[in-house]
């Protein structure tokens, strides 16, 4: 059953729709402003906010059906402040305001308008991991316009550290407002006030057959992808022992950024072990080669072939967010089968791992900016380290490169562990 709160954000009033329409129609005055003043990135920006806000009234041919003025406010401030004062120191911060307000709106409308069905929980998660995402997705293609066509968005004459330092101070402004956001979500439109507003819901198969379940996995793919699982788990011994071979050099030779890698590796590839004697939870040796692999290699590459091979950092990141995008969507999936609250359609499964990814990868590279700032003001080694803009951004394109692997490869081969998941959760 669907959280009945989430409905609360559309108010089919009419002093709501006045207000909202009255904010939607300034939204694309200013749109078109930016069109005639060759503003591309404005107008863009602009009229996805537009098409986002009028979703719903073009589906259901209902003109009171509008998100909260409140949330178009946020999202009209900064398009009023680039229009009015070019950009301001504030535009930065106000865009991911805006940003974060438009994710809470295309939250509540998946959740209202399409099959998907989300507790309030996972509403205020996808908040913030909507608003993440989108401002990965929102810089690397400001990035590719720059490089493509000639445009300054991002780089604007500077060199590629400071753009890079730059693009970080957005990452965390879009960080704190996609949390604002969540906060903002679950208290003012998480009350229990809103438990009589009449829905329109898609209906969902459980609704329609709540005994049945399609299998969306082919057994024959399944069965293609078997490898024998005595070769798997050996390649897996070799990648450990080789991981605590290059500890013990690392701590023979006090490198602290190969034993630090090689330590926290190690431990990763301990993980599975864990899962199942405390978790109960058995593990194919085909995703403990996947893990074992993904942290093996990013070692490798601290270890110098970063420095060698030019696009070792590039495979260390595609199958590091096939890691991720792959525990995104078993844990999804479980909880999707473990809760009636829950339901994400397989064919939406591609979308939400897009957004996890993405979002995730945002996260690794704020984390990765602040080590390696905080071991440059101490005068230590980073144990990661940034190059500039172009690193960054061609991680984040890779990043969605494993996301798409993971969720084209992964939505066959991970099912029985999302099944297994729900199992342990039913369990407990």
């Amino acid at each position: 059953m669907a959280d009945a709160r989430l409905d609360g954000l559309f108010d089919d009033t009419q002093g709501n729709a006045v207000l909202a329409w009255a904010l939607t129609i300034a939204l694309v005055a200013l749109a078109i402003n930016h069109g005639f003043a060759d503003s591309y990135r404005w107008f863009a920006f602009t009229a996805f906010a537009v098409a986002i806000v009028l979703l719903p009234v073009v589906a259901f041919r209902d003109p009171l059906v509008m998100p909260p003025w409140e949330l178009l406010v946020l999202v009209l401030l900064p398009v009023v402040d680039a229009t009015v004062l070019g950009e301001s120191p504030l535009t930065s911060i106000a865009v991911y305001v805006a940003v974060a307000a438009v994710a809470l709106v295309v939250t509540v409308e998946i959740d209202r308008f399409t099959a998907v069905r989300m507790n309030h929980a996972f509403a205020v998660a996808l908040v913030v991991l909507t608003t993440l995402a989108v401002a990965g997705a929102w810089n690397v293609a400001q990035w590719l316009a720059d490089v493509t066509f000639g445009t300054e968005y991002i780089l604007n004459g500077r060199s590629q550290d400071a753009a890079n330092r730059a693009l970080m101070i957005d990452f965390g402004y879009a960080a704190v407002a996609g949390l604002f956001a969540g906060v903002l979500f679950g208290r003012y439109f998480g009350s229990d006030g809103d438990e009589g507003v009449e829905t329109r819901r898609t209906p969902t198969p459980r609704d329609t057959s709540p005994d049945e379940e399609p299998d969306p996995v082919p057994t024959l793919i399944r069965d293609q992808l078997d490898v024998p699982d005595g070769i798997v788990v050996r390649l897996s011994r070799g990648m450990q022992a080789a991981l605590a071979i290059l500890l013990v050099y690392g701590v023979v030779s006090r490198d602290l950024t190969t034993v630090s890698n090689a330590a926290i590796a190690l431990a990763i590839t301990f993980l599975p072990a864990l899962l199942e004697r405390d978790a109960k939870l058995p593990l194919e040796p085909g995703l403990v080669f996947w893990l074992t692999a993904a942290v093996f290699l990013h070692v490798l590459g601290s270890a110098g072939m970063y420095a060698l091979v030019g696009q070792w950092d590039s495979m260390t990141h595609t199958v590091s967010a096939s890691i991720v995008a792959a525990g995104g969507y078993a844990v999804v999936r479980a909880i999707d089968l473990h809760t009636d609250e829950i339901y994400v359609p397989p064919a939406m499964l591609f979308t939400f791992i897009l957004v996890f990814v993405l979002a995730f990868g945002v996260v690794w590279e704020l984390m990765e900016f602040g080590i390696d700032w905080s071991a440059q003001r101490l005068g230590l080694e980073a144990v990661l380290a940034q190059h500039g803009l172009s690193d960054t951004i061609v991680d984040l394109v890779y990043d969605t490169v494993g996301a798409v692997v993971a969720a084209v490869w992964g939505s066959f081969y991970l099912t029985d562990l999302s099944e297994r998941i729900a199992g342990r959760l039913a369990a407990s």
